[in-house]
Order: C-alpha cells, then sequence, then structure tokens
C-alpha cells in the first residue's frame, strides 16, 4: 500500500484528477451550492505546537489533555498536553493510515480508514477491544462541481508523478480511476461521541453518520457540504465538520442535517484535517505535521 508520502508524490491526487479531466475544471463550483449561511468572525489560526509524531490525521479533545492519531508507520495514538503538545502517552493501534478518532469511558474508537473498520481500543494500552465495519466506506467518487483537491501551503512542493509499483494502491477518486473494479475504498474520517451514539463523517458516502454502538444500527445521516469531510466536533447541540477540500468549516443542525454557519480559513492557513472543540477553542491539525488551534467563541 502506498503511503502518505508518495500519496503526494503522485501529484496530490485531486489535482491530478482534475488535470486528467479538463472539462470538470469548467464545472460549477460546489461552493456556489453551499448554503447562504453566516460566515462567522473568529480569531487568528495558531500554529499552537508541532505534532510530536509525523502525519496527525485526526484529534479528539478532552479534559486530560488532546488527543492525536498518525499516520505514521505504527498508526500511534498519542494523548498531549495543550500547552506544549509534549506526550502524556502513546502507542501503537492496529488500525490502517486512521483518519480520525474520540474518547470514551476510558476507550478510544479509532477510524482505520484503508481496512474501512471502527477500531475500538484500551485508551491506556492501546489493545483492541473489537473491530466494526465503516457505513458508506467505498471508493471516493468525483461528482460535477467538486471543487480541486487543495493541498497544504506548508506542504513541500509535489514530486513528478511516477508510475505505481505493482500492488500498490492510491487512495480517493485516483485510487478507482486506476484500478477500476479492484479498487478497495477508505473509510470514516472525523468522530464524536455524543449521549451514547457515535458520530462520523464518511467521505466516500459524503455523509455524517449517526450510529448506535451497542447495536451497529445507523440512527440518523445527514449528508456533508463537500467531498472531502474529515474533522468533526461539538458545539453545544451542532456538530461542526471540516472540508479540506474548501478549506472551511460547516456547522450543522444535527437534527435536520441543515448548515446554519460556516468558518471560512484563509489561503495561507494550515490545510485542515483531523478537528475538536475544547472550550470556546477549535483545534485542528495538518497532516504535514502542525496541531493548530483558534478562538470561536
Amino acid at each position: 500500500m502506498i503511503g502518505r508520502r508518495n500519496f503526494l508524490a503522485l501529484g496530490a491526487a485531486a489535482p491530478v484528477v482534475a488535470a486528467l479531466d479538463p472539462a470538470l475544471r469548467a464545472a460549477p463550483s460546489v461552493a456556489a451550492s453551499v448554503p447562504n449561511v453566516k460566515t462567522r468572525s473568529v480569531g487568528k489560526v495558531e500554529i499552537a505546537f508541532p505534532s510530536p509524531i509525523p502525519k496527525p490525521n485526526g484529534l479528539q479533545a478532552t479534559s486530560e489533555g488532546l488527543w492525536i492519531i498518525h499516520q505514521d508507520e505504527a498508526n500511534s495514538a498519542s494523548l498531549v498536553s495543550y500547552t506544549d503538545g509534549k506526550i502524556i502517552r502513546s502507542f501503537p493501534t492496529e488500525t490502517d493510515k486512521s483518519s480520525g478518532l474520540t474518547y470514551h469511558d476510558g476507550t478510544l474508537w479509532i477510524g482505520s480508514t484503508y481496512s474501512r473498520e471502527i477500531v475500538h481500543c484500551d485508551a491506556t494500552t492501546g489493545k483492541t477491544i473489537e473491530k466494526m465495519f465503516t457505513p458508506g466506506a467505498g471508493v471516493i467518487y468525483q461528482m460535477v462541481g467538486d471543487v480541486p483537491g487543495r493541498r497544504s501551503p506548508l506542504a513541500k512542493a509535489p514530486e513528478q508523478r511516477r508510475t505505481l509499483a505493482p500492488g500498490e494502491t492510491v487512495g480517493g477518486f485516483v485510487q478507482g480511476r486506476i484500478m477500476g473494479a479492484k479498487a478497495t475504498g477508505t473509510g470514516a474520517h472525523g468522530q464524536e461521541w455524543r449521549d451514547g451514539k457515535l458520530w462520523m463523517a464518511v467521505p466516500p458516502a459524503r455523509t455524517i453518520f449517526c450510529l448506535d454502538p451497542q447495536t451497529w444500527v445507523v440512527q440518523k445521516r445527514f449528508d456533508s457540504v463537500g467531498n472531502r469531510p474529515h474533522g468533526i466536533g461539538w458545539e453545544g447541540k451542532y456538530l461542526w465538520c471540516t472540508d479540506s477540500n474548501l478549506n472551511a468549516f460547516f456547522k450543522h443542525d444535527t437534527d435536520t442535517g441543515e448548515v446554519v454557519e460556516k468558518i471560512q480559513l484563509a489561503e495561507t492557513d494550515p490545510l485542515p484535517h483531523g478537528m475538536s472543540i475544547w472550550q470556546d477553542t477549535m483545534w485542528y491539525c495538518d497532516d504535514v505535521g502542525v496541531i493548530c488551534r483558534m478562538k470561536i467563541a
């Protein structure tokens, strides 16, 4: 399986697809169909600290500290200090290119993106408790009106595209385009826990799901705004969802799925991936290796 660094080396994936199909670049932007909602004025984005382990791709704020899931070789989960990012504890997980996590009652729920599973593990030892399938998992499809894939302004220039080695795969729409029916797809990204239910954003389905973790039955679902939903976080009864390609966050009424507000990042801000909210501060990570924060109230 191809690593994240080599995936970027393919030319940032989604922009390559746009180049392969110029007609799509002329399609109306998906941003034009975003509801005409209020854009919230927020504090300046700050880089709080470098990620203590490379490739952070999911966050969960807790009273004990900030959890980070990484796409390093061990798919490490780390609990770190809000102040300086110092590791409180860290352990490898039985996941594959993880992209989100949440905490409840001494355990973690982690989106194992490339195995399309939700891995439930002990938050002290990392020992796996159970593995479940991801609703809506599959190959990310491209749709007329999608914006081109966005790269982090902090990332190095992509290397020249190279030929895939036998057996290698790449994520998202490019994976499906290259591999056809053999493409294995991806799973969940951001996750959150609320009132005994597990919430998750699943990019291949462009959907946010709410599941009962006891029965694994979907309780409700609603559409994400864009084609690359990532981290999610609670603000009162509302759920914010990151979209990495739109470089923005969208606040959903979870009863209806309606978008009621948004936060738009600047072109020069780090690219949002994992996200969580703690004490009126939105924390997010850019997978090039930084943990960011901004005041939202």
